[in-house]
C-alpha cells in the first residue's frame, strides 16, 4: 500500500520503505541520525510480564537490526474495558525490565479499549549515518551469519493450542526474551552506557555489508529482501540452520500459523531446494519469528573473526550460508 502513496521527498531521509528495511533512519545533524521503529502485536504465552517482555524485546530489534542504539521509546496499548488491570501492569512491568536493559527510556505511550489486547512499542534511536547497516549492500562472496535460532512462531502456535512441551516453552521464551544488544554492540562495536563510543579497538572493525533480524517474514522473507535490495543471490545451508527444540516435531503435527502459509505462499517463488532437504525444514525457513535473531553478511575474510567475538560476547552465531552473484533461483537452499 505505501508504494500507491505520493513520495515525499526530503534529502536528511537516509532510509525511508523504498527497500523494506528494518527501521527508518533521518538525519537530524552532521554525524548524528534517528533511527525509529514501531511493533505490537497479540500475546502468544500466557504470563502477562513475560509477553510484555517479549513485545519490548521484538520492538527494539529493530534498532540493533539497523546498528542503532535505542534511547527512548512509547508504549502501545490496546486493552479490554472490562479486563483486570492488574493484567495490564504486569505487561507494562514486563516491557520495562527490558528497556532497561537496553537502556532505552519508557517516556510515555498511548492506549485505546480493544476487545483483544495488543501490546509494542515504538523505539526511537540514535546512530552515526555514516555506520547505518541496511539490508542493501550485501556483496558477492560474503558469509551469511545468523543468531539466535528458528521456531518461535509454530511453537507459539503449539502453545496456544496446549500442545507444546514445557522444555519447548522454555526454549521459545529465552529467545523471544533475549535483547539483540550485545551482537549489535560486537559488530557496531558500541559500548552499552548511551554514549555511542567505540567499545574497542577490536569491535566495530567487522566488514558488515548488510543487517536485518528474522522476524515476521521468516528466513526466507527476510533473507529474500536482502537479495532484492542488494542485487545478489543467496545460498543457505539447512542443516547449518540453527533450529529450536521442538520446532520440528510442531511442524509434523501440524501447529503451523497463518503468518507461515502466507509467508510461503509470498516467497517460494523465488526459492530453489537441492536434494535432500526435508519438507519439515523447507515448511520451517518460512517460519514467522518473534524477536528473531540477526542475518548478517559479512566479508569471507572477517566471517571467522566476527563469530568467535559473538560467541565470546554469549552470542549464539554460525555462519549459514553465501552471497552470490545475481543469479535465479534468488535463493538456493542446499541440505
Amino acid at each position: 500500500m505505501l508504494g500507491k502513496l505520493a513520495r515525499q521527498h526530503d534529502p536528511n531521509v537516509l532510509v525511508g520503505f523504498d527497500h523494506a528495511d528494518d527501521a527508518g533512519v533521518y538525519l537530524i545533524g552532521p554525524g548524528a541520525a534517528l533511527v525509529q521503529t514501531v511493533d505490537f502485536f497479540t500475546p502468544m504465552v500466557d504470563d502477562p510480564f513475560t509477553f510484555g517482555q517479549i513485545a519490548a524485546t521484538n520492538s527494539l530489534s529493530d534498532v540493533y537490526a539497523m546498528g542503532g542504539e535505542p534511547r527512548t521509546s512509547l508504549a502501545l496499548v490496546c486493552f479490554p474495558e472490562k479486563a483486570d488491570l492488574a493484567i495490564l501492569e504486569r505487561i507494562l512491568a514486563g516491557g520495562l525490565s527490558k528497556m532497561i536493559e537496553a537502556g532505552c527510556s519508557v517516556i510515555g505511550g498511548h492506549s485505546v479499549r480493544d476487545e483483544e489486547m495488543k501490546f509494542g512499542y515504538s523505539v526511537t534511536g540514535l546512530i552515526d549515518p555514516g555506520r547505518v547497516l541496511t539490508n542493501g549492500g550485501a556483496k558477492a562472496g560474503d558469509r551469511l551469519v545468523f543468531t539466535k535460532a528458528l521456531g518461535t512462531g509454530v511453537i507459539s502456535t503449539a502453545i496456544k493450542k496446549k500442545a507444546a512441551k514445557p522444555s519447548w516453552i522454555d526454549a521459545a521464551i529465552a529467545s523471544m526474551t533475549t535483547l539483540n544488544k550485545k551482537a549489535a554492540e560486537v559488530i557496531s562495536g558500541y559500548v552499552g552506557s548511551g554514549q555511542a563510543e567505540k567499545s574497542s579497538p577490536a569491535n566495530g572493525h567487522f566488514a558488515v555489508h548488510a543487517m536485518t533480524d528474522v522476524t515476521g517474514f521468516g528466513m526466507i522473507g527476510h533473507a529474500r529482501e536482502i537479495s532484492l535490495a542488494s542485487g545478489v543471490s543467496l545460498r543457505l545451508y539447512a542443516n547449518r540452520i540453527p533450529l529450536l527444540e521442538g520446532a520440528l516435531e510442531c511442524v509434523r503435527a501440524g501447529h503451523i500459523p497463518g503468518g507461515l502459509k502466507a509467508n510461503r505462499e509470498f516467497a517460494e517463488c523465488v526459492v530453489g531446494y537441492e536434494d535432500g532437504v526435508s519438507e519439515e525444514v523447507k515448511t520451517i525457513l518460512f517460519d514467522p519469528q518473534t524477536a528473531g535473531g540477526l542475518l548478517i553478511s559479512v566479508a569471507a575474510e572477517d566471517s571467522k573473526q566476527l563469530l568467535q567475538a559473538l560467541v565470546a560476547a554469549g552470542v549464539p552465531a554460525i555462519e549459514i550460508g553465501e552471497v552470490l552473484s545475481d543469479a535465479k533461483p534468488l535463493i538456493t537452499v542446499r541440505a
